[in-house]
């Protein structure tokens, strides 16, 4: 993008009183940025009122650093883009949407953004040992059937999907809250590199950009829209998640719930959106099958059963998948404390059983 054009687009955004939809109804009303600065007074004034009509006449203050710091980015690496409504790469599956960004800054491949093949994976940012490993489950096997998933790059079940994704050998988008210079959360500082080289980091919002509390709702929006299909690991009632998968039914896409155990608040949206219509899934197949994405194999069997494989444990038996304390598992098992804690410790360090607050255990893996 030539400076002169990128000033532009800056500048249309950076005028006060402009915001996205005001941005979008002047470029309808007048064509490319460049055009809505050779507007008279009286002609911005049939699209905005007379404040912000006299503000778009003058440059911002701002303008000259900001296009200073987008040109020293963009130099920094060929795999960072600026896309603008106008471009010809724009994700075609945003502007369907009623509110597309006016720009979206991306980091890595911009092919991976019209992957045939997307599909968004959200959740708690503090899921059960249980939510976690299935996130990482279902990404690992959607990525080996040549999905790409979608997700936030937070903690937590998204971190988990970004993951499964690029170990199941398929790029992976984040699509994140801040501007692009910054990585949040700092601990995913190594996963976003590791997006950004086998993937996508996408953007709305500006460089510099800190993690602001009211930009994740509306990155949301984004998350739902590059995906065909949202699949809600774990949430609770009030869980941004819960956002996405209203985003995207409005959107006419395909919403998928895992069921959890009737205990576990991390469950509750999830149990709320399947008796609101989202389909149940148990399988990375599931999904495979109502999309219609056909894979390189058939994965009719979890990642928790491969996992698992067929090694049999009366104990995991008597765990069942629901939280269960210690006192409950040695009424069902007869066993003494200090074998059923030596078990559980080995099946623990197996990676089968996990430690939950409150003195209880859950067994990994899919039922």
């Amino acid at each position: 993008m030539q400076r002169q054009e990128l000033a532009a687009w800056l500048r249309l955004l950076l005028t006060p009183g402009v915001g996205k939809e005001t941005a979008r109804k002047l470029l309808a009303a007048f064509g490319l940025p460049e055009a809505v600065f050779a507007q008279s007074l009286a002609a911005l004034q049939t699209v905005v009122g007379p404040k912000t009509a006299h503000a778009l006449q003058q440059a911002p203050d701002a303008l000259d650093a900001q296009v200073e710091q987008v040109l020293a980015w963009l130099a920094e690496g060929a795999n960072r883009h600026v896309l603008t409504l106008a471009d010809p790469r724009f994700p075609s599956d945003l502007l369907q949407m009623d509110d597309p960004p006016v720009l979206l800054y991306v980091m890595g491949d911009l092919e991976v953004l019209a992957h045939p093949r997307r599909l968004a994976m959200v959740g708690s940012r503090n899921p059960t040992p249980q939510g976690e490993a299935n996130a990482h489950q279902f990404a690992r096997a959607l990525g080996q059937a040549g999905v790409c998933v979608v997700s936030g790059l937070a903690l937590g079940v998204d971190g988990a999907a970004h993951t499964g994704a690029l170990e199941g050998g398929a790029p992976t988008i984040a699509v994140v809250g801040t501007g692009l210079d910054r990585v949040y959360p700092r601990r995913h500082l190594s996963l976003a590199h590791r997006i950004a080289a086998h993937g996508a980091i996408v953007s709305e919002y500006p460089l510099g950009t800190p993690p602001l509390t009211a930009n994740f709702p509306q990155r949301n929006r984004l998350i739902a829209g590059l995906s065909q299909g949202t699949l809600v690991v774990e949430a609770t009632l009030k869980s941004g998640s819960l956002i996405t998968a209203r985003l995207a039914a409005e959107q006419g896409r395909e919403v998928f719930a895992i069921p959890g155990s009737i205990h576990a608040p991390q469950s509750r949206g999830c149990h709320a959106l399947i008796r609101q219509g989202a389909k149940l899934v148990e399988s990375a197949q599931d999904i495979l099958e109502d999309l219609r994405m056909v894979g390189p194999r058939d994965l009719s069997a979890t990642p928790a059963d491969a996992d698992e494989g067929d090694r049999p444990d009366s104990l995991l038996d008597a765990m069942g998948f629901d939280p269960v304390s210690l006192d409950a598992l040695q009424a069902r098992t007869g066993l003494d404390t200090a074998h059923l804690q030596a078990r559980l410790l080995e099946l623990e360090l197996d990676g089968m059983v996990g430690r939950l607050p409150g003195g209880l255990f859950q067994r990994q893996g899919q039922a």
